[in-house]
């Protein structure tokens, strides 16, 4: 068996999988008619949401937000670390556990942006605006990423093989270097998320996220939207603006 260290690789998706999930529309309405129907709430259980979704705009488009929390998501999440510390502000509603370099010797994986990735800014603070790479502008920035990946992931391997402490010598590593994790929300907690970290004509508040957060938040709202169409299209209706 070789004891060769694994050499680097790169790519420039993301991935998201719903591990496990206890969400549906129906979760949004007897949470809501409890407060007027209390016990007979229950009934709520067993009826067909979408005889309700009137209900379920009402409460988005007034903004009575808590009978959207009484639901659960779990996603597994590989993604660059840059893109973690970003997630990571998110807290009210979210649970995380991430894979740590301190117990584990981590996997030479990093981001590099793909062709399509936009790479000129352009404009101040606030109102940046992104323009498209040139091609020798897009070899440059692989180029450049790459060559640096190989030689800190060189010296984090040659501190490993001096006997180094592996919480020592992840310090040399780069954002770029893909870390994993799992990320539990509500689809209140989820909505604040997509409104911040996604960017769409019908917004009614505009977000301008960077490209590869909002890859990991298009992910995530293609599958809660296959749990809760109702409450998806209800988000979509009223300016995408969490209740």
């Amino acid at each position: 068996m070789s004891d060769e260290p694994t050499a680097p690789s790169f790519r420039s998706d993301v991935t998201v999988e719903l591990v496990r999930s206890a969400a549906a529309d129906s979760d949004v309405i007897w949470s809501a008619r409890v407060s007027t129907a209390g016990e007979q709430s229950l009934d709520a259980l067993q009826q067909d949401p979408e005889k309700s979704k009137g209900l379920i705009n009402f409460l988005m488009r007034d903004r009575h937000g808590t009978p959207f929390e009484h639901n659960s998501m779990t996603f597994f999440i590989s993604a660059p670390i840059f893109v973690f510390r970003e997630f990571h502000r998110h807290r009210s509603g979210w649970s995380y556990n991430e894979e740590s370099g301190r117990y584990r010797e981590l996997e030479p994986v990093f981001y590099v942006p793909g062709t399509d990735r936009k790479l000129v800014q352009q404009g101040r603070p606030g109102k940046y605006e992104f323009h498209e790479g040139t091609p020798e502008q897009h070899e440059t920035t692989t180029g450049a990423m790459e060559a640096a990946y190989r030689e800190s992931y060189a010296r984090y391997q040659e501190m490993l093989a001096a006997g180094v402490a592996r919480e020592v010598a992840r310090a040399v590593l780069p954002v770029g270097l893909f870390s994993s994790m799992y990320a539990t929300c509500n689809a209140r907690s989820l909505m604040h998320f997509l409104s911040l970290r996604t960017r769409r004509e019908n917004s009614a508040v505009p977000s301008f996220p960077q490209r590869e957060i909002e890859m990991v938040a298009e992910r995530m709202e293609e599958q809660w939207a296959q749990l809760m169409p109702l409450t998806h299209a209800a988000f979509e209706k009223h300016g995408r603006v969490a209740p």
